[in-house]
């Protein structure tokens, strides 16, 4: 009987560590079934946002030069908008699926080639902005929710808040106008756009020309940036203050310092994960007022001179790379969400 038992004791701890590992390949293949669907979702809002737009492309294309009516119906058969509305959105489909993403009207190359071509530039602003976001936002979030009413909160609330409302383009240009063009009598000494002067040859002189001309548009995103993590960190930490152990930490002689970053920060973090998460599912994605205005050679400037035309194919390439980084994103914010909250582990 005892040789029985010794066998049956590993079973029986082996089972609830064998439900343990089954349950999170269950969650993990809802989550993935969540994405795809989310991104078929995605495939047909995209094809009829800008299907439906009221400009025409082959007039855009042509505006300005003559062009007669059997040419105008040439170019519409040469960009597949003769095709029926199925017909289109089964091309639109297959292209995404391979990879292909078509060819764009307005440059004449493939859009996968443009997208890689413009990727790097954004990856570089919005990585270093998000960055820099995050360390100074949750680093001041922390300490004015933890000091609730000091001149500290008192300043990180108000500058935060007051970022959070500026329009980004406006902010973008009052800062152009004084660090670029200079006010009165100080003089501009940061680049006004691009993202390096043609000039300059490569190695450390083309490093530092790049850095120069990161700072006013990172700059600008970090400002507006940084201001959520302020607000959300501080109203996590806020909350977290009257919570019994916190109490208990302090009753057992940790010092305040030792309560704030061993116990009040880990829990008030949840909340600010997910912001994190979702801002880096905008990192491809960029902030076209942004390029735009310091003409920044990344995805949203292409973006917006896609819009222009309207290009289509490049417009329909852009938003699938934008809404899949979200969506992937979101997918690991639930999987690192259910390592960092045991309520999740629970369910």
């Amino acid at each position: 009987m005892a040789d029985i038992l010794d066998v049956a004791a590993p079973t029986e701890g082996a089972a609830p560590r064998a439900r343990h590992g089954s349950g999170f390949g269950r969650y993990i293949a809802g989550k993935l079934a969540a994405a795809a669907m989310s991104f078929m979702a995605m495939l047909v809002i995209g094809f009829v946002l800008f299907s439906l737009m009221p400009a025409d492309p082959v007039q855009s294309i042509t505006r300005g030069r003559p062009t007669s009516d059997a040419q105008m119906a040439e170019l519409r058969r040469q960009l597949g908008l003769d095709q029926s509305v199925p017909e289109r959105f089964l091309r639109f489909v297959g292209d995404t699926l391979t990879g292909r993403l078509g060819t764009s009207w307005e440059f004449q190359q493939p859009v996968s080639s443009l997208i890689g071509e413009r990727l790097w530039p954004t990856v570089l602003l919005m990585g270093t902005a998000t960055v820099i976001s995050v360390v100074l936002g949750l680093w001041l979030g922390i300490r004015s929710g933890w000091k609730q009413g000091s001149w500290l909160d008192r300043i990180a609330s108000g500058a935060s808040l007051t970022l959070w409302s500026v329009p980004t383009f406006w902010l973008g240009i009052i800062l152009l106008i004084s660090f670029s063009v200079g006010i009165g009598p100080l003089p501009g000494f940061l680049p006004a756009g691009g993202m390096s002067d043609p000039a300059v040859s490569g190695g450390l002189d083309h490093v530092l020309d790049v850095a120069r001309h990161l700072v006013l548009p990172c700059l600008t995103m970090v400002l507006v940036v940084f201001a959520q993590y302020v607000t959300v960190m501080r109203s996590s930490i806020i909350d977290e203050l009257g919570s019994p152990y916190l109490l208990t930490a302090r009753a057992k002689g940790l010092s305040d310092d030792q309560v704030r970053r061993r116990h009040a920060t880990p829990n008030a973090l949840l909340p600010s994960v997910t912001m994190i998460f979702m801002q880096l599912g905008t990192v491809l994605g960029g902030a076209i007022t942004v390029e735009t205005v310091y003409s920044w050679p990344g995805l949203g400037l292409l973006s917006y001179q896609a819009l222009k035309v309207p290009d289509l194919p490049l417009l329909q390439g852009t938003f699938i790379v934008f809404s899949a980084s979200v969506i992937l994103m979101n997918l690991l914010a639930d999987v690192v969400y259910r390592f960092l909250d045991p309520r999740v582990r629970a369910q």
